[in-house]
């Protein structure tokens, strides 16, 4: 829409991100991996999940997936609503992250602390939290995501994540389907794209004045 479309395509857009903060979040804005919908009446029928652990279980990859894109419909439109949802869901992601920040592969999975960890979640929230405290406007709050975003990224960025000469990815242990059986303790290369955009981005804020102050 922005290079030549009809404007119907941004109408689209908007539609589809009201109708999937609606719908796709539980009381307390963690997200479902999928939600059915009636296809006559457009109706919700229920929430579910493919590649987390429950139905009722937050998966990590997903709410990252709605923190980034939340703000990323924030920028586009400028509606105070997905800003605000936008932090909504980041802060409940964050409060429930372990010591190192980079989240186990669902939330509730029940063999934590010994379950596979997801480098891609991290990735993907560490960039979605760099956009995001560009836009809040309460300055302790811009620190707040600002900080947990650098955070994230020194972690991913230390031997502990850091593939070296194991293969010829960046990251390693992401999850990609854990119910599935595949991709578990894995390089999975959205993993590397997060990672290098969001080091990107922060190159970027730190040359210019978007840095939180």
């Amino acid at each position: 829409s922005k290079n030549g479309g009809n404007k119907h395509l941004h109408d689209i857009a908007v539609a589809h991100a009201t109708t999937t903060m609606n719908n796709h979040f539980r009381p307390d804005f963690t997200s479902y991996h999928v939600v059915l919908y009636d296809t006559l009446t457009g109706q919700k029928i229920k929430g579910m999940t493919h590649q987390g652990y429950a139905d009722n279980s937050m998966w990590a990859r997903g709410q990252a997936w709605a923190i980034y894109g939340f703000t990323m419909v924030y920028r586009e439109t400028k509606e105070p609503r997905f800003l605000d949802f936008a932090q909504k869901v980041a802060d409940v992601y964050l409060k429930k992250l372990p010591n190192d920040l980079i989240p186990y592969w669902d939330f509730d999975a029940p063999s934590i602390p010994n379950a596979p960890r997801d480098a891609s979640a991290a990735a993907v929230t560490a960039s979605g939290l760099l956009e995001l405290s560009k836009y809040v406007k309460d300055k302790a709050k811009r620190q707040f995501y600002f900080g947990k975003a650098k955070q994230m990224l020194e972690e991913l960025s230390s031997e502990r994540y850091q593939s070296g000469k194991k293969n010829s990815a960046i990251l390693l242990h992401s999850t990609g389907h854990h119910p599935n059986g595949t991709e578990i303790d894995a390089a999975i290369n959205y993993a590397d794209y997060y990672y290098v955009e969001a080091l990107l981005r922060l190159r970027k804020m730190a040359k210019s004045t978007t840095k939180p102050k």
